[in-house]
């Protein structure tokens, strides 16, 4: 989804940038447009690499392709945050004098202004007046909230946090409802296997994509679980305030068994996206292992199999429930990476597996992925390449299409 975010030159828009990212996360394409002032707070070398976007605030940049009324007319959803006293004034009246004054007036797309400002300001018959008219035109207003300000003040006035602005204004935009009733089990990230207190076996998974496939059920009016393993730091910030998402963290491939097991008696849709340890010590050591005490250069580790959380899920599946597998796979070409995906498939008895080349320099720690998606009759049904997100719909609507078939 093309996403505007206005920022006003307000101290609340540091707060701004946590929400970028969380739509970033998200998967959608974000483009910021911060007023004069806003760059005073934030500067534009923050803005554009957290949103991936060129970042302007003049109507006389990109002239010829006539930015000033493109970006309104591209955008799905424009929200601003923060949205100060001077601005909220600035839009009831219609004023235009800046990027994000024309992109206001040339969008038909839902907007959503998060306003902030001190509470004498908020409650000024002038503001009162601006936030009436606004609401009257059919702009959404989230918050103020009621809390600490700048100064050491408290009141009404303070932005309201990222999570609840973005889950507001994504619910505005008529977005897919097909999970609604659904209950899903999603787990993501890495199992880390102990050696010592120290030490552990683990792998290179950021956790993106499981994140990413919980957050688009979430969205499409699903009630998620997310079962979270090791996940690199921020990766869990949109789902952390995703009303429909119940977050439980385990540590070992032991532990998700076990958490994967309870959750599953009760869903309908089990996601396993998690990069599960084959392998783990078959005795921790209690302390740490010294080089004083080893035998010389060589040291040997012995290592057990963990458990098999698929293949146990799909033994003790529920009628009606959907088993969905992930395989991340090295292979030289396409046909050795589908023919890999299609064993894997049949010994795990899964509904669906989506199987992703990885390698050094690839489907690990990234932003995009590309996958292939396989059914029960060893068909690849799907391909998609594109963001985490991309990826995570449409793994989504092949489960939703093998439910149907059923």
């Amino acid at each position: 989804m093309f996403v505007v975010v206005g920022v006003t030159g307000g101290i609340a828009a540091y707060k701004s940038v946590h929400l970028v990212r969380l739509l970033v996360l998200a998967g959608h394409d974000v483009h910021v447009v911060p007023t004069d002032a806003a760059l005073r707070f934030v500067g534009r070398p923050t803005w554009e690499a957290i949103s991936r976007n060129p970042v302007s605030t003049s109507v006389f940049d990109d002239v010829a392709e006539v930015r000033h009324v493109a970006l309104g007319r591209a955008a799905d959803l424009v929200i601003v945050a923060p949205a100060t006293a001077d601005f909220l004034a600035k839009m009831t009246a219609g004023l235009a004098g800046d990027l994000l004054g024309t992109t206001l007036l040339a969008t038909s797309a839902p907007v959503v202004v998060a306003p902030a400002m001190h509470t004498e300001m908020w409650r000024h018959p002038a503001t009162t007046h601006s936030i009436e008219t606004l609401r009257r035109r059919g702009v959404h207003v989230v918050g103020p909230a009621d809390g600490p300000l700048t100064g050491g003040d408290s009141g009404p006035g303070r932005m309201s946090e990222p999570e609840a602005i973005v889950e507001h204004a994504l619910a505005l935009v008529g977005g897919r409802d097909d999970l609604r009733g659904i209950r899903a089990v999603v787990t993501a990230g890495g199992t880390r296997e102990p050696i010592d207190p120290v030490r552990f076996i683990g792998n290179r998974s950021s956790g993106r994509q499981g994140v990413a496939v919980a957050l688009a059920a979430a969205d499409r009016g699903a009630q998620v679980t997310l079962l979270v393993a090791h996940v690199d730091d921020g990766v869990l910030a949109g789902a952390a305030g995703h009303s429909a998402i119940a977050i439980e963290r385990v540590a070992t491939a032991a532990e998700l068994a076990d958490a994967t097991r309870m959750a599953a008696s009760g869903a309908d849709v089990v996601v396993m996206a998690a990069a599960v340890a084959d392998y783990r010590v078959a005795e921790v050591a209690d302390l740490k292992r010294s080089k004083e005490d080893a035998p010389g250069p060589h040291v040997s580790l012995d290592l057990v199999e963990t458990e098999d959380i698929l293949a146990g899920l799909v033994a003790a599946r529920a009628d009606g429930q959907t088993i969905v597998g992930f395989a991340a796979e090295t292979a030289t070409d396409a046909g050795e990476l589908r023919d890999r995906g299609r064993r894997k498939r049949r010994r795990k008895g899964v509904d669906l597996l989506a199987v992703n080349e990885v390698g050094w320099a690839k489907g690990f720690e990234s932003a995009d992925n590309a996958v292939l998606i396989i059914d029960a009759g060893d068909q690849v049904i799907a391909e998609t390449t594109g963001s985490k997100r991309e990826v995570a719909d449409a793994l989504w609507d092949a489960v939703l299409a093998v439910r149907a078939q059923r």
